[in-house]
């Protein structure tokens, strides 16, 4: 009998641009195995959830191992299908890409590791980073960079929401040589896309009762550009009446996080003052290592750790942080509607991070990733 998939829509958006989910239920009598798929054992397949995983450069895949590890303990009814797409280790191909697109289309959930971008120009200046983003229109990233209850680091009790257009902006690899030594590198800021990250924003805000957006901008040097990405948040503004509004500009906004980051609710900025507050921001609460994001179109979601680093120096090491990487997974679970493994995952981390015997190096302890997965897998409460 021929392999039965049959893809259950499962469109709850958020507000005009959030939630949609795909589940397949398969027919194990014949189950047809996709190139590169990774099944878990001990999964029953049956109304499983397929994820597209690609996990990336640098410690990337052992994250990757961390979570497979935990879903697999947490009897979660998720399959992964497994690409590796890599820049770097000789895995990156139109074709390589066209399979992740085909499989991000027919799944619409994906969970990803950091894909590192070489610094040498070899052609190309489009990276298959942003290939991704602008194929599936992942116009929005969103970090919410939160204090782990237990950890102490400068400023506790922290609670804010960075969202970024990146679709856009600084990243549109418009560059060329128009005389010898001289390179012009473009900066694209569209109407549409900034009224659309803006909507998004104050969208955000009013489902997650939130009850600030501050618009971070450069207006003041990069008057047309800049100032229309303000205009726009402006106008979108006036449309969320009981949502305060304000502007920041981008220097100051740096040094009002150092200082007082208390003031902040949600954030929404272009794509290169994203990246910069991102890992800022992360800083804030211990680092790459414990801030969980993802990114949306009106399709499809993909879930990355908020602050992205390959921490190429630390592969094969087993001494990287799985705690963003398994926050992430957990964030996807409840994307997907499972809200009992969600919640799973997230209490034993929480129970891990407030015992505090079982932390890694970045965290100021001495635990290997494999120690702080087993720990994770050992809170779970099953």
């Amino acid at each position: 009998m021929a392999a039965l998939r049959k893809v259950l829509a499962v469109p709850q958006r958020f507000l005009a641009t959030w939630r949609h989910v795909a589940c397949r239920t398969i027919n194990t009598s014949s189950v047809v195995q996709q190139p590169m798929s990774n099944q878990m054992e001990g999964f029953k397949p049956e109304g499983a959830f397929h994820v597209t995983m690609i996990p990336g450069d640098g410690v990337g895949p052992e994250l990757m191992q961390s979570v497979k590890d935990v879903f697999k303990a947490a009897d979660v009814p998720v399959v992964f299908d497994e690409f590796h797409l890599s820049e770097v280790q000789n895995m990156a191909s139109e074709e390589r890409l066209e399979e992740v697109l085909e499989s991000m289309k027919l799944n619409r959930v994906a969970i990803k590791g950091k894909i590192h971008t070489p610094m040498e120009y070899k052609g190309e200046l489009s990276s298959y980073e942003m290939k991704l983003r602008r194929k599936l229109d992942l116009f929005a990233n969103v970090v919410h960079v939160c204090s782990l209850p237990g950890y102490e680091t400068r400023h506790n009790n922290l609670d804010l929401v960075i969202i970024r257009e990146q679709t856009e902006g600084e990243y549109s690899s418009l560059e060329h040589e128009s005389a010898e030594g001289v390179i012009e590198c473009l900066k694209i800021i569209t109407r549409v896309k900034s009224n659309r990250i803006a909507k998004f924003a104050f969208d955000y805000a009013t489902k997650k009762n939130r009850s600030k957006v501050t618009a971070v901008h450069k207006a003041n040097i990069m008057k047309l550009g800049d100032g229309l990405f303000l205009q726009c948040c402006e106008e979108v503004s006036k449309l969320y009446p009981k949502i305060e509004y304000e502007t920041i500009i981008i220097d100051n906004c740096c040094m009002q996080l150092v200082q007082n980051p208390y003031q902040f609710d949600v954030l929404v900025m272009p794509n290169l003052y994203g990246n910069i507050i991102d890992n800022l921001a992360a800083g804030l609460v211990g680092g790459a290592g414990v801030v969980p994001g993802e990114s949306y179109s009106a399709e499809y979601a993909v879930f990355e750790t908020g602050a992205r680093h390959p921490f190429a120096h630390a592969v094969g090491r087993n001494i990287a942080n799985p705690t963003a990487m398994i926050l992430t997974a957990s964030n996807m679970l409840r994307h997907l509607n499972l809200d009992h493994h969600s919640n799973l995952i997230l209490e034993a981390v929480k129970k891990v991070i407030k015992d505090g015997k079982m932390r890694t190096h970045d965290m100021g302890g001495y635990a290997t990733s494999a120690d702080y997965t087993q720990a994770v897998i050992s809170n779970l409460g099953m």
